[in-house]
């Protein structure tokens, strides 16, 4: 009998102690955040989540007829998770609406809570601030023509580094980046297309004078927090792409240039911007300047057989150069309505050049928004017309509805 009341209380402590050591696991959903788990008291965190837009678009250019065009402009799915203890997290995201899907795709180690080490592929901070905000937050149906002229999809592969620190009320986001210098999916599509040039390098400095904007509401442009107190977020970017073949710079292989040895030789890349975003009680204001040129030209070759030379002026047909500046306003009701303003301008590097890559071009648009239930459900419509030379215009409409599961 006594070894038998012993076994019982070993048991009975055992289970005592396995009770208090048992975690807790959880799992929800919410429009918005997506399908969350949470194992072990919250230390691992996995979530599946995404967005759909489908899309509706008018086009009319001068003398031409008008085009209508219904489709699905993104169609997005992602999966995230985190481990707390190990100081760890991982993103991968694709847009099932384009033909080479995989957008982000990246491994994150945190030696503190304000400073991020990131190997992958992912956005890079080296652009404006409109392209540094994602495809669910857009302010209007679609980015501005500084932002769709300089950058494609604004991913790269690489190395990058972040960093969040505040001084009193005064805030610093550092960041720095060092890619394959030839955007998303860079290494191609098999084993002999592989990336050319060299490396891409930069870096991104956002200030903020007046204390970080409200929690949730650094991710948008527009005001949506109605921010009680006057915020300020200024940045500036720069970047240097040694030898590209793309003519933004994300990509490779869409022309091929070289040297008076008959080997590729491609010019090197330059980008700079600097942008300025004010928000004040559901005001918004955003003014951004960009400039992209190109060096290292000596010695380049439009052939093979090194008979043509580079002209002055010619690397402009195979690289975007030039400035280009976005300046929008808008203001959001309590209730959920936004309209917005915006005025863009993109001008070649040389003007008298007729076959640069970049045009001159200005557009005018004007949008409406309905908030349902913040970025996660709206309804966005927009009106915008671009003037290029000679007197074309082309008049544009879209309406897009939004749904972030």
């Amino acid at each position: 009998m006594k070894k038998i009341a012993i076994y019982i209380a070993l048991i009975f402590f055992c289970t005592i102690d396995a009770q208090k050591k048992k975690t807790e696991n959880t799992a929800n959903f919410e429009l918005g955040s997506g399908l969350n788990f949470s194992f072990e008291d919250n230390n691992y965190r996995f979530t599946i989540g995404g967005f759909l837009q489908p899309a509706y678009t008018y086009s009319k250019i001068t003398d031409k007829k008008g085009t209508n065009e219904l489709n699905v402009q993104r169609a997005y799915f992602s999966l995230g998770g985190k481990a707390v203890k190990e100081k760890i997290s991982f993103f991968i995201q694709t847009d099932f609406s384009l033909s080479q899907p995989l957008l982000d795709a990246w491994l994150a180690y945190h030696p503190t809570e304000n400073i991020s080490i990131t190997a992958g592929q992912k956005r890079t901070p080296l652009n404006n601030k409109e392209m540094n905000i994602n495809e669910s937050q857009f302010q209007f149906t679609e980015r501005s023509l500084l932002s769709t002229s300089l950058t494609n999809t604004g991913r790269e592969f690489g190395l990058f580094a972040d960093g969040r620190f505040q001084l009193g009320s005064f805030g610093i986001i550092p960041q720095l980046a060092m890619t394959s210098g030839d955007g998303r999916n860079s290494f191609g599509s098999n084993s002999r297309d592989t990336d050319r040039g060299g490396l891409k390098y930069g870096a991104r400095l956002d200030l903020y004078p007046l204390g970080f904007f409200s929690e949730g509401n650094e991710e948008a442009i527009a005001d949506l927090l109605h921010e009680p107190n006057l915020r300020i977020a200024a940045g500036a970017a720069a970047s240097y792409n040694k030898g590209v073949s793309s003519p933004v710079g994300e990509g490779h292989g869409d022309f091929s240039l070289y040297d008076a040895g008959q080997k590729l030789k491609y010019p090197d890349y330059r980008k700079f911007y600097a942008d300025l975003l004010l928000k004040y009680k559901g005001f918004s204001l955003l003014g951004e300047y960009a400039n992209a040129n190109a060096t290292a030209l000596d010695g380049i070759y439009t052939n093979q057989t090194a008979t043509d030379l580079l002209r002055p002026q010619q690397i402009s047909s195979y690289l975007v150069l030039g400035d280009a500046y976005n300046v929008q306003l808008g203001y959001v009701t309590l209730n959920g309505w936004a309209a917005d303003l915006r005025y863009s301008r993109i001008s070649p590097e040389f003007k008298d050049f007729e076959n640069s890559v970049m045009k001159d071009v200005s557009a005018y648009t004007l949008g409406l928004t309905k908030y349902i239930k913040g970025n996660n459900l709206k309804i966005q419509a927009a009106v915008s017309s671009l003037q290029y030379t000679g007197d074309i215009n082309e008049l544009k409409a879209d309406l897009v509805f939004q749904i972030v599961f």
